[in-house]
């Protein structure tokens, strides 16, 4: 176990205001990995304070050296991979080779994807006898989950300064080691101080702190919808600008015509992925009632052949939560086809990848996020049928539709209320939009719109 020290703010690692830390374990054995200190009030203001004196240089910087620190950030990640992948696993209990491939991968081309933008964004456009100008919205307060912990900090963090913002991160207290090993990795690219500043803590201390106040310009947050209100309602006292990327609970359609055994097992891969714990999860699978049947053991026999190999959920309390959720589908009188609410090992907060068929729209495992290695599967009717399943959740995050034909696909998914659908598996795309309708959020990530939630426009005219 290692006690880290400090906050990193005005580019150095400074002493905490406060004596408090917070525990970090490790849900494969339960065992404590390392303690970080619990930030305060003080501790969020002094990280703020940087931030707004570092922003009129940095606002100031041209776009062309802010890309090439964020290249050189890019660079250090890279170099350091194989620890951020170690970190992830540590203190997440992700699978190495999972957290190699998306936990180090994804953030990597993320910053790689911005550093390129940084160089080529059009922060002046002309458009009649105006000049419209973006510039940065100010300081950004970026609040970050545990399921993703240095993918989410990336896709905030890199654009807000290729805009030429400036940062406060809070992230996770499950997962906070990696985060300090990024500010280590801003500091080695040559990131200004200031631009840049950590402050780890329990998020209804320092994650409030963060959020009102008055110097924080815009408030980026990734969590539960519940917390994104909450957040929401600190931002509108002050009409403060917000970027929530909240809960899903997303479809996964298989049209007649589909390939079914692909669209299943690729489908079950979707779900069993990072233990379940992640927003964007097709944990609903739509199957028309001629062949579901068939659906159903194909994904009871993909789901078996996870076992415990997924690795576990975060922590004690979400493991009784996702515990719980089986138990209620069963209570609610689903049928229990792969899984349930028994742990596969007495150490480690582990769920057993869980099935569950004759599923219908109203239940609980079929609204409510579970966020954790449970898939339903729900019969349907004919397209329009499917359509008011998919449609019927207070989400709308992600999706998939499956179909013999593309066209279909395609004009299956225009009609799905969500902000992202994979058509017949579907790659993920570091340059492409992500965020949600209804309770999923406001805003968008990733890409040029990721890029212009941290842009002020304004016109000059002539």
């Amino acid at each position: 176990m290692k006690a880290y020290d400090g906050m990193y703010i005005q580019g150095a690692w400074r002493p905490a205001a406060g004596q408090d830390v917070i525990e970090v374990v490790n849900p494969v054995d339960e065992q404590v990995i390392g303690t970080v200190p619990a930030g305060t009030a003080e501790d969020v203001d002094t990280a703020v304070r940087a931030a707004r004196a570092a922003l009129a240089d940095w606002a100031a910087t041209p776009p062309a050296e802010r890309a090439a620190r964020l290249t050189a950030l890019r660079d250090v990640l890279v170099a350091r991979a194989d620890e951020i992948a170690e970190t992830v696993t540590a203190e997440l209990g992700s699978p190495l080779k999972f957290s190699q491939a998306v936990h180090a991968g994804v953030p990597i081309a993320v910053a790689g994807s911005y550093a390129e933008l940084a160089a080529t964004y059009a922060f002046e456009e002309k458009t009649g006898n105006s000049v419209v100008h973006h510039e940065p919205v100010g300081v950004v307060a970026a609040i970050t989950p545990w399921n993703y912990p240095l993918h989410q900090i990336v896709a905030k963090v890199t654009p807000a300064l290729a805009a030429g913002c400036t940062v406060v991160v809070k992230p996770a207290e499950d997962t906070p080691l990696v985060a300090r090993l990024f500010a280590d990795a801003v500091h080695g690219a040559g990131i200004p101080a200031g631009v840049f500043n950590l402050v780890t803590g329990l998020g209804p201390v320092a994650g409030q702190a963060l959020a009102e106040h008055p110097g924080v310009d815009l408030v980026s947050f990734t969590g539960s919808t519940a917390v994104g209100r909450q957040i929401a309602a600190i931002a509108a006292g002050q009409v403060k600008k917000v970027a929530l990327e909240l809960g899903g609970k997303s479809a996964n359609v298989i049209l007649p015509t589909a390939d079914l055994a692909k669209a299943v097992n690729v489908g079950v891969a979707n779900v069993m992925s990072n233990s379940g714990q992640t927003c964007s999860a097709w944990t609903r699978m739509l199957v028309h009632r001629d062949r579901y049947e068939e659906a159903v053991e194909l994904a009871a026999a993909a789901a078996a052949k996870y076992g415990d190999r997924i690795g576990p959920v975060v922590n004690a309390k979400q493991q009784a939560r996702v515990r719980g959720y089986i138990e209620k589908g069963v209570a609610e009188g689903a049928r229990l086809v792969a899984g349930g609410p028994e742990s596969p090992r007495e150490t480690g907060y582990f769920v057993s990848p869980t099935v569950f068929a004759d599923v219908t729209p109203d239940m609980t495992i079929a609204q409510e996020e579970i966020f954790g290695p449970v898939l339903s599967i729900l019969p349907y009717d004919d397209e329009e049928d499917a359509l008011r399943i998919a449609n019927g959740t207070v989400y709308g995050l992600a999706g998939a539709v499956w179909a013999g034909d593309e066209a279909e696909a395609v004009a299956f998914a225009r009609r799905m209320e969500t902000g992202q659908v994979d058509i017949n598996g579907g790659r993920f795309n570091p340059l492409a939009p992500f965020g949600g309708y209804k309770q999923s959020g406001v805003g968008r990530e990733l890409g040029v719109h990721g890029l212009a939630e941290y842009l002020q426009t304004k016109s000059l005219q002539f």
